[in-house]
């Protein structure tokens, strides 16, 4: 078996009385795509940002590149490879999208940014400033960020909302691109056919814990998937 890159093993977040989750986990493989899909409100994110680092879990362990981490710290995952997409902020209008890239070149090396800009389709635009992007190229800007950094691990939540067509295969392509590279990939996002299209494997969050359901063709075939994500009868 190969050793995954990243492991979230039986974690728990509560806020207040409210339990997120109760016994979550995820392992993300070296090459491949991770759906992670659920309902609103199932938790998705919290798994997401609890794997990222950016939040602390009640209990339970987050591995990455061999080191377990009882408290990951989200500078500490990005320095060793992990790149945490959020569903919005992560680009400031007070600089250019070049600039942005630029900042990235320095501290990490990789490719050409023009190359990179191409690739995503916002050659134009990367002396705008974020604020005058659309939503879907934005998305598309943000993911140059992470496209130039070459990371080991990507953690995108909700990356195709609101996103055209066009959009969206670009996003496919480039989510395919890293894995090719050697990243492991982890998508969250309610878009249901452009996820189990685009993914090699997929992950269920419900009900504060999570189900590892196998390729898109064995989720499709889980009954208790089928009538509790999906609807169908």
């Amino acid at each position: 078996m190969v050793n995954p890159v990243l492991v979230v093993d039986c974690v728990g977040k509560a806020y207040g009385e409210r339990k997120v989750l109760t016994a979550a986990s995820l392992r993300c493989e070296a090459g491949a795509i991770t759906a992670l899909l659920g309902r609103n409100g199932a938790g998705k994110s919290t798994l997401i940002e609890i794997a990222a680092g950016w939040i602390a879990p009640d209990y339970g362990i987050v591995q990455f590149r061999d080191t377990r981490f009882v408290r990951a710290r989200l500078h500490t995952l990005a320095r060793q490879g992990l790149f945490y997409l959020p569903d919005h902020d992560l680009l400031s209008d007070t600089f250019t999208i070049r600039q942005h890239l630029e900042l990235v070149q320095r501290r990490f090396g990789g490719g050409s940014i023009d190359e990179v800009a191409a690739t995503i389709g916002i050659i134009d635009r990367l002396d705008q400033r974020p604020g005058a992007l659309s939503g879907g190229e934005l998305r598309r800007a943000e993911l140059a960020v992470a496209l130039l950094r070459a990371p080991v691990c990507l953690l995108a939540d909700e990356p195709y909302r609101g996103m055209a067509p066009h959009d969206t295969d670009i996003v496919t392509h480039a989510f395919r691109r890293l894995a090719s590279a050697g990243c492991a990939v982890v998508v969250t996002g309610h878009e249901v056919p452009t996820l189990m299209d685009g993914v090699d494997r997929v992950v269920w969050c419900t009900a504060g814990t999570t189900y590892d359901l196998g390729t898109p063709a064995e989720a499709r075939a889980d009954w208790r998937f089928q009538q509790e994500y999906l609807g169908w009868a």
